[in-house]
């Protein structure tokens, strides 16, 4: 039971996460939200499920999405979906098709708000009593 009670609040943040993330591509055409939040979101909700496999603290679970994420993105700069005839394809949309250094540091910014939120969870922890 103590496995669950780890992980229900990584699978809450996971599915809220997931469904604004779907929100945001269906509904939103702008110029921030769409291609800057959405980006930072994205690697917050990676980190989040992430969690939910793996509900002991990672120690570097943020860099390892970071790293992730960077890769997806390299392999969007040598188009990789397009190369593989995945244009088009959900795969294809998955991997994206644009190469943009704005998105690395989206991706960045998202995974030190993940690892942050990490940390102040856990001093607050150390700071509350045993009960």
């Amino acid at each position: 039971m103590r496995g669950l009670k780890k992980r229900l609040p990584y699978l809450l943040a996971f599915i809220l996460l997931l469904l604004l993330e779907i929100i945001i591509a269906v509904f939103v055409h702008d110029r921030f939200i769409r291609p800057y939040v959405g980006d930072v979101l994205v690697t917050v909700l990676l980190c989040c499920l992430g969690r939910v496999i793996h509900p002991e603290k990672p120690r570097w679970l943020a860099v390892w999405v970071l790293l992730f994420s960077f890769a997806v993105e390299g392999l969007q700069g040598l188009n990789i979906a397009g190369k593989l005839g995945l244009t088009g394809t959900w795969l294809g949309i998955l991997i994206g098709s644009t190469f943009d250094l704005a998105d690395m540091v989206c991706y960045a910014v998202g995974c030190l708000l993940f690892f942050f939120a990490e940390w102040i969870a856990v001093e607050k922890r150390k700071g509350s009593p045993k009960g």
